[in-house]
Formats: C-alpha cells, sequence, structure tokens
C-alpha cells in the first residue's frame, strides 16, 4: 500500500505526480498534481491505491475524500495534436509540467511516478512503480484515472459507436472494430500509425468490395 514515507522524509510542500492516458488508441494524455494535508484521516489513508487496483466507484469515493480532506489538485493535459508532433513521452511530460503549474502553491519538491523527471525546475525525485509506493503520488494517479475516464465519458455522447464511455480510449476490441467501420476521429491518435493505417486500410477494402456488389 502506498505511504508518505518519502514525503516525510523530504519535509516541507511535496507534490506527487503522475499521468494516465499514454497507452489509448485516442483522446489526451492527463496528468494531476496533488498535495496532500499535513494530517489525513486513516480511513482515507487506507482507501487511497494505485488507481489502476481499484474499482472506478473506489476511484471516484477517494478522489471526493481527497478534496474533503482539503487536498490541492491541479491537473495537466496534452492534446491529440501535441502528442502527434512530441510523441508520447514528451506530451506525457508537458502534461505533467502543465500540472505543477497550475499548482496555486509551489512545492518544495516533486515526487513523480516512472524514471525521469518532467523537466520542471524544481526539485524533482522520480519512483518507479511510484503509485504504488507514495501517498502522495497514489493520489495523483487517482485524480488523473478519474479526470481522464469522465472527459472520455463525455467525447463518447458526441462520437457514439467506439465505447469510450466505458473503454477510455483503449485498444479494446470494440474500439479496434468501430474504428475499422465507422473510421477514425479526430480524437484518434493518428502518430499511433501502424495499428490505425492497418485498421483504416482494412476499412478501406470492406468498402472497395460493398462497391463491388
Amino acid at each position: 500500500m502506498p505511504h508518505l514515507k518519502h514525503e516525510k522524509r523530504i519535509g516541507g510542500i511535496v507534490a506527487g505526480v503522475d499521468e494516465v492516458g499514454r497507452g489509448p488508441l485516442a483522446g489526451p494524455v492527463l496528468a494531476a498534481a496533488v498535495i496532500l494535508p499535513k494530517k489525513l484521516p486513516r480511513s482515507l489513508v487506507m482507501l487511497i491505491d494505485d488507481s489502476k487496483k481499484m474499482t472506478a466507484p473506489n476511484r471516484e469515493l477517494a478522489l471526493l475524500a481527497l478534496r474533503d480532506a482539503g487536498a490541492i489538485i491541479a491537473l495537466g493535459a496534452a492534446s491529440v495534436q501535441e502528442i502527434a508532433e512530441l510523441n508520447i513521452l514528451h506530451a506525457a511530460m508537458l502534461a505533467m509540467r502543465r500540472a505543477l503549474h497550475r499548482l496555486p502553491h509551489t512545492p518544495d519538491h516533486v515526487l513523480v511516478d516512472g524514471n525521469r523527471a518532467p523537466g520542471c525546475t524544481l526539485p524533482c525525485t522520480p519512483i518507479i512503480g511510484g503509485d504504488g509506493i507514495s501517498l502522495s503520488i497514489a493520489a495523483a494517479s487517482i485524480a488523473a484515472k478519474v479526470a481522464r475516464d469522465r472527459l472520455m465519458a463525455r467525447l463518447a455522447t458526441r462520437y457514439p459507436g467506439y465505447g469510450w464511455a466505458t473503454n477510455a480510449g483503449y485498444a479494446a476490441a470494440a474500439h479496434r472494430e468501430a474504428i475499422q467501420t465507422l473510421g477514425a476521429t479526430p480524437h484518434h491518435r493518428m502518430a499511433f500509425g501502424d495499428l490505425l493505417r492497418g485498421l483504416q486500410v482494412a476499412s478501406a477494402e470492406i468498402e472497395n468490395k460493398a462497391l463491388l456488389y
């Protein structure tokens, strides 16, 4: 379970940072920066975990509890266009920097999930598997996941048929099949070229065959 050992060792104002959405075929990459209050209810500490290990209702519950406890949460995103221009790694770093810049207080130190710092000017400690180790990073992983899932659910109402409300833009079978039959949307990551080009070729072949009969 995540803990506060790193935060206590560092001292001062510590922000945990994490991102979500590196792997999907559609949608932005989104990051969160979280500064936890000095005192957290034990019930909240026990609830917070790596967002990937939590159910969607528990993530929503944890985020609400974090806000009620006084956690400071800021979000940052990098668009599909920026992912295409920068590549997904650098776009994720950009989203993290944007989240940090939107914090109302400048932290003394940043704990970030992964093996590299996002290129900010603040002292920063990358922690591999940090969302399962640091409570601040785990909280950021929850905030980022909930925000991105909500965004993809809203986009699903504008682009029905792709299942984004449930697959959040990831490469689920129904999503891949929808790309074949419906084509790509402006929110699909065309830079993830090999798979999407293959799907588009398959779609074109289906259309060409239909014209023959």
